[in-house]
């Protein structure tokens, strides 16, 4: 009897150290994500800094109602959904084509200089790699003195709204797919290898591998990946348009992220900033639980 209630007492005593390391994740979490909601009363104000949210006016959904009354918000909405569905369809792509490629590399030190440049502009910040971006695609950077060697046109990359789309999507593709290949490489380490040896003796070609043996197993995971992704659907990269967009561009580039910054800081409107943020929220959180029981459904794994 003794015995086993020293042995519930050293499971507590374990069990309260591993409460005790989650408690500073569970501050930060109660500090920078969860008190900061209080502010979201604001969208149903006409909020006054020098009131306060305790002293400002209830409007109640006015400024609800006035987002979808301006005539720019249907323009916003439209290119948040084109570039975020983009940049998950071509990353997506990309990061499957490249995980099936780099497994074939059977050279070690190859295959790992080759992950290393590729993985490598994630860890960079947008502050550092736009300056990339505008160093390569400006009027006089070294993509259009390319053009110029073959007699081509020069092209106004961040000035003009029929290239700034494909130019955010294309070098989002090119910082993250590396990365996300990463979870699909795991998958195909796990697919069985006798698999390939009896294809190979039935006389199947790399490709006919690749169909029918890579992509089925890589399968479960290209789903929940997919499925998972749709929770960012609204989030199509504020800091990268933010340090790459103009004026110029601002029919073509503007996002929700952009224009909540624009409109509720920038114009001081802070109340219908508020509202248009907490309608992304809204959305994300629908999409999230869509998400979830998609994933549950096809892939029969939840994310929560």
């Amino acid at each position: 009897m003794k015995q086993e209630k020293y042995k519930a007492r050293n499971r507590l005593g374990t069990g309260a150290m591993y409460h005790m390391m989650m408690l500073p994740g569970i501050l930060f979490l109660l500090v920078f994500s969860y008190i900061p909601m209080v502010g979201v009363i604001t969208a149903f104000q006409d909020y006054v800094p020098a009131k306060g949210m305790f002293g400002s006016e209830f409007v109640g959904l006015k400024h609800f109602i006035y987002m979808f009354k301006l005539p720019d918000i249907g323009q916003v909405i439209s290119n948040t959904l084109v570039i975020a569905i983009a940049k998950i369809l071509l990353g997506t792509l990309m990061a499957i084509i490249f995980s099936i490629l780099l497994n074939e590399i059977r050279f070690k030190f190859v295959k790992k200089s080759v992950q290393t440049i590729v993985y490598l502009p994630h860890f960079l910040s947008w502050v550092v790699l736009a300056s990339v971006v505008v160093n390569m695609f400006s009027l006089d950077g070294s993509v259009n003195q390319i053009l110029a060697f073959f007699g081509l046109e020069n092209i106004n990359f961040l000035g003009s709204n029929t290239w700034f789309q494909p130019l955010i999507i294309g070098t989002d593709v090119w910082k993250e797919f590396g990365y996300s290949s990463i979870v699909y490489l795991a998958a195909i380490t796990s697919i069985d290898p006798g698999l390939y040896e009896a294809a190979g003796m039935d006389g199947a070609s790399w490709w006919r591998k690749v169909w029918h043996i890579t992509l089925p197993g890589m399968l479960p995971i290209i789903l929940l990946m997919g499925v998972m992704s749709l929770t960012n659907i609204l989030s199509a990269g504020f800091d990268q348009i933010y340090n790459l967009y103009n004026p110029v561009v601002y029919e073509s580039g503007d996002i929700l992220d952009t224009y909540v910054y624009r409109i509720g800081l920038v114009g001081r409107q802070y109340s219908f900033g508020t509202a248009v943020g907490l309608f992304k929220s809204v959305i994300g959180i629908v999409l999230l639980l869509s998400a979830n029981e998609l994933a549950k459904k096809y892939t029969d794994r939840k994310i929560f």
